[in-house]
């Protein structure tokens, strides 16, 4: 069995059909570079689930800068059990988004907010972010929208442990603790690197 249908189980045909959207209005609408293509299923969308083991049944799920979805589409398409908004401050991206929820029929657990993180005021049990910005940018805007026992999971690079150890001094101060967790969403795969928050 190929490592996408492991990944997905039943959901394998809306993730793929997600994946051929990414192919051709995602890069039509500049939201996917076109050398991006071919790796939209290792790089973007399975990547992007790799998270979903840090996250506990029935989470609600904040996409903070959600671009093209991800990571928030993905999860949402891989656990219906999440209440997963997806924040994004571009009209065109915003209004993509609001299309592709649409037509994958994940409008019943899926919601598409136009607007910045500073300007948001609810509160969620996860809030995560994929190359956004730096660590010490994405906790102003992020720790606030953290509910309390909730935790941030921001994707990083291989700059990671770099990025926590810059933001030390504010975790201490606010009581937080941080750790940086390598997650794959199947042992074939590379880890994805993420940087915990609670």
């Amino acid at each position: 069995m190929q490592i996408e249908s492991r990944v997905f189980g039943d959901a394998y045909e809306t993730a793929n059909r997600y994946v051929d959207i990414l192919a051709s209005r995602g890069v039509d609408w500049g939201l996917i570079g076109p050398r991006e293509v071919e790796r939209l299923w290792p790089r973007h969308v399975l990547n992007s689930v790799a998270i979903s083991q840090l996250i506990d049944p029935g989470s609600s799920v904040l996409d903070v800068g959600s671009g093209a979805g991800l990571p928030g589409i993905p999860l949402a398409i891989a656990r219906p059990d999440l209440k997963v908004t997806l924040l994004e401050p571009l009209l065109r991206r915003a209004n993509f988004l609001t299309e592709v929820v649409k037509e994958l029929g994940l409008g019943d657990h899926v919601t598409v907010v136009r607007g910045r993180a500073e300007e948001q005021h609810d509160r969620y049990h996860v809030v995560t972010c994929r190359a956004v910005a730096a660590l010490p940018k994405l906790l102003t805007w992020c720790l606030p929208l953290v509910a309390p026992r909730g935790q941030l999971l921001a994707m990083k690079g291989e700059s990671a442990e770099q990025e926590l150890l810059d933001v030390q001094g504010t975790l201490r101060s606010r009581r937080l603790t941080g750790e940086v967790l390598a997650v794959s969403a199947d042992p074939e795969l590379e880890p994805t690197w993420v940087v915990r928050i609670r």
